[in-house]
Formats: C-alpha cells, structure tokens, sequence
C-alpha cells in the first residue's frame, strides 16, 4: 500500500502537478491520522473491555468475601444475643435465687464467657490499583470506608476481652463453679454457635465437682450481679455497631449485584 502511494506521488511531481500533489499528500495525511484515530479508538476499546472483564472478577470475589463475612457477622450477633438472654437469666436468678435451676445457672455463666470476635476477610483492594477499575463511584466509598467501620466493632470486642479476661473469668474461678459450668455444657451434648461445622453434637463426662456448692451464696455475690450487668451492657452496645455494619454489608451486597453482569 505504502509503494502504491509513493508510486502515486512519484507520477504526479514528474507531471508537474505540484497543485494536485499538495492536494493529495494532504489527503494522504488526512488517512494517516484517520488510521491513527481508528486504531486508538480500536486499542482504547480493547482495553476497556479488558478492564470490565477485570471489574467483574473484582465485583465477583467481592460478593463471595461479603457473604460470607455478613454471615460471620450475623453468627457474632447471635452469639451476643444468647448472652443477653442468659445474663438476663442470671439476673433473674440473682434477684429470686429461691426459684434457680442448676443447669441453667451454670450454662449461662458459660455462654456468658464465651468470646465472640468478628473477624472479617481482608482483601487487597483499598488501595490497589484494582479500585479504579471499580466504576460505581457509591461501591468506592462504602470499600474506602469497611475497614474504620470494622475497627469500630472490633474496638468494643476487645474491650470485652480485656473485661473478660481479668474481670469475668477470675470471678467465676474464685466462686468455684467452673467445672460444674464444664460438666452442664458437656453432658447433654453441645454444638458451639461458632462450629465450622453444626451437624456435631459434641459429648463429653465431666462430672461436677465433689466440693460443697452454695449456690444460694455465690448468688449473693456482689460482684456477680455487678459483671453480669456489664456483660448486658458490653454486648449490647457491640451488637448496635454490629447492626450498623450488618446494613452496610447488605448494601454494599445490592450494589455488587446490581453491578455484576450475567448473574
């Protein structure tokens, strides 16, 4: 094609057509750069494409990290909430102990300990280059947002373990009732909240204590009632942020499907 040109402009200089010559080179040129335009249009096409293929995948390993971290989460809240209803039971059984039941009393010290920590997937796209692949400019924000919303709820959950471990435990420890606690959880069989894997029932024989219990006096313990209030108080703030977080993980969900392709 290149010759045909040159071959072109060749005949009309020794014809002395310099005027037509001019014209033609610029049309030449005008076909250079139209060519030129076509193939970066053609190159940028491309590499739009390319990018919304990459988007996709983004938006699809998003949506498989935020299910399963809103179902972590929904596990965390549930497990917070068993709690309040067991220190509300204990609170109940502090306040009339001539009505307490002895299993209940000591499964509930033992849900009350448990310690549960939301833990959510970390992924590397805050920050990377594969953020501005993200078109929707509302998914940018609530991304850019997740991790100081997470610290907010992790924050009180470390305060909860800080109260746990130095105020809680040692209690239950000096009241002397933390193999009876291990001995109701385990004897009828027991499937954690937080299982990997829920078709368990998990059986262990412990057997209580061979001590003498007055349950009726570690009920009168100041400091009991005075812990268990704060594990109302504890959880039931953590599981406000938690519901929070739960509405932003649901909407960070819609938008992603909203935005995935071929669903």
């Amino acid at each position: 094609m290149i010759k045909f040109f040159r071959k072109i402009r060749q005949q009309l200089l020794s014809e002395n057509k310099f005027s037509k010559y001019l014209i033609y080179a610029f049309g030449e040129i005008v076909l250079v750069v139209i060519g030129i335009l076509i193939a970066l249009s053609i190159n940028n096409w491309n590499e739009k494409r390319k990018d919304k293929a990459r988007e996709q995948l983004i938006l699809k390993q998003l949506h498989r990290e935020y299910k399963s971290n809103l179902a972590q989460l929904d596990e965390k809240i549930l497990m917070r909430n068993e709690a309040l209803v067991a220190s509300n039971l204990l609170l109940n059984q502090i306040d009339n102990p001539q009505s307490i039941n002895i299993d209940d009393f000591y499964k509930s010290i033992w849900i009350i300990i448990r310690d549960p920590t939301f833990d959510p997937i970390v992924n590397d796209i805050i920050g990377s280059e594969k953020l501005r692949l993200i078109q929707n400019q509302e998914l940018v924000e609530l991304l850019s947002n997740w991790s100081s919303e997470v610290f907010q709820v992790q924050e009180l959950e470390l305060q909860y373990q800080k109260f746990r471990s130095e105020i809680l435990v040692p209690c239950v420890t000096r009241l002397g009732v933390v193999r009876n606690v291990n001995d109701a959880l385990w004897k009828d069989g027991y499937t954690p909240t937080e299982a990997l894997d829920k078709k368990y029932n998990y059986k262990f024989n412990i057997n209580p204590t061979k001590k003498e219990l007055d349950l009726q006096k570690i009920l009168t313990d100041i400091e009991l009632e005075g812990i268990v209030s704060m594990v109302i108080t504890f959880n039931q703030m953590t599981n406000i942020q938690s519901q929070t977080l739960r509405e932003r993980i649901t909407k960070l969900l819609a938008i992603i499907e909203n935005e995935i392709e071929n669903k």
